[in-house]
């Protein structure tokens, strides 16, 4: 039987369980990223005084009440209660709790939930907080950490940004073997990139500050699934078959920061390359999870990168903004991607997304959370196949790019995870393996 990862409630807990990821996460890291969410609003006081005066203070007092209120239901294992803010997603969020009640006949609470639907809906009522107090209700929370990011990345997105810049003067000299190397590699930068994850380490400094390149060949070791040679099989296989028609690569963003950064690099890469005619992004609606890549946080960092005063960096920003503005490169973000829901009740819950999906000729997943979305975040066997525990979502082919920071992993050879859980128990959670790992969809 395929268990949903529901999180016992502490009363019921053995001590074999103290220490699972999914109990230490609402235990631990989801109050203290509450507690930085109250405590950055309070040093923000002055500036919502300046700009709306008392009635800002007001609304800062208000949304830090609730978010008192909502710490404290999640640490004494409260009901999980309806959303009443009105917005075009409360509904389904309010009929995803009815589902599970029917599940569980009875209200469902903190530690009695599936692990996936109460962290989506700690920051989905965080988001309330602030929507409930109009006059601040368009600052991002988790502006400071994701801009802190970026600046302690700032030495390997110059690294980055050259390598790349030197690759893309010396494209039209490279055949096909040499280009499917610099695909490889790129491709495996926005892998790594995916560790620097603020949601996993509370909101902490989690920056990328070493070479991305120089440990390419070292790390590669700790890719447990490597699906590259089929993305690429598929991409050149297009290029060759397709050169007159568009070849469309979808990208459903992960983490703002260097992650972002190496997202955009790559897609420059793709284009550039005539891999891909346009590369469509996927992006969060409202701030999720600390560091997810909202329309804001991509256009900053464009922003931010054309006014660097490196020259590969300001050359990089100028490219970038000039894509956007010309279509090259589509921004989309939508209420799903920010939903309880895993990926195979899209056709159902979001058919206009699904549809926006089927035009691509190849989707990349990025990031633990689009993972466990697109697994169902069950406790499968290790030997499980991808396209199985997609059930039934399979919009256009796609790939998992994705250090592992839960324990929820199919595809791997029979003992491949045994034997990891014997010399390393913690394999699973701490974003030292990663995947690359496809799906033809078929």
């Amino acid at each position: 039987m395929i268990l949903i990862m529901a999180i016992p409630s502490l009363n019921e807990l053995p001590v074999s369980l103290y220490r699972s990821f999914a109990y230490d996460t609402i235990k631990d890291r989801l109050p203290q990223i509450l507690t930085r969410v109250i405590d950055t609003l309070h040093r923000h006081r002055n500036e919502f005084f300046e700009e709306h005066g008392e009635k800002g203070i007001e609304a800062e007092k208000k949304a830090i009440a609730y978010l008192s209120k909502l710490r404290n239901e999640l640490q004494t294992d409260k009901q999980l209660i309806a959303l009443c803010d009105n917005l075009p997603d409360t509904a389904l969020w309010n009929q995803y709790l009815e589902y599970q009640q029917n599940l569980s006949n009875g209200p469902p609470s903190w530690y009695k939930s599936p692990w996936l639907y109460v962290e989506c809906y700690m920051y989905r009522r965080i988001h309330e907080a602030l929507v409930q107090n109009p006059l601040i209700s368009d600052f991002d929370v988790f502006n400071e950490e994701k801009v802190h990011g970026f600046f302690e990345s700032e030495q390997a997105i110059v690294i980055l940004t050259t390598y790349l810049q030197e690759l893309l003067k010396n494209l039209s000299g490279l055949n096909e073997k040499l280009l499917q190397v610099e695909f490889f590699k790129l491709l495996q930068v926005s892998l790594w990139g995916n560790k620097c994850d603020l949601s996993i380490s509370g909101g902490e400094d989690n920056s990328q500050k070493s070479d991305p390149l120089q440990s390419l060949e070292e790390l590669k070791s700790f890719i447990l699934v490597d699906h590259m040679e089929k993305i690429w099989s598929l991409l050149i296989n297009e290029k060759k078959m397709n050169s007159r028609t568009m070849t469309r690569i979808d990208i459903v963003l992960d983490n703002a920061g260097f992650e972002l950064i190496a997202d955009l690099a790559l897609a420059d890469f793709l284009v550039s390359s005539k891999l891909a005619t346009e590369i469509h992004f996927h992006g969060k609606s409202i701030p999720w999870f600390v560091s997810d890549t909202t329309n804001r946080d991509l256009s900053c960092t464009i922003k931010q990168m054309q006014s660097s005063n490196h020259k590969w960096m300001s050359k990089c920003g100028v490219s970038w903004e000039g894509n956007m503005k010309n279509g090259v490169w589509v921004y989309h973000d939508h209420f799903f991607w920010t939903l309880p829901h895993e990926f195979s009740s899209m056709a159902q819950v979001a058919p206009d997304l699904y549809a926006e999906l089927q035009k691509a000729n190849v989707i990349l997943f990025k990031g633990d959370l689009n993972y466990r979305k697109l697994t169902g975040d069950r406790k499968w066997d290790f030997t499980v196949p991808f396209h199985q525990a997609l059930n039934s979502f399979h919009p256009a082919p796609l790939c998992s790019l994705r250090t592992l920071k839960s324990d929820v992993q199919v595809g791997l050879k029979p003992g491949q995870g045994e034997q990891l859980m014997n010399t390393e128990p913690e394999w699973m959670v701490v974003g030292k393996y990663g995947v690359v790992q496809f799906d033809a969809a078929s």
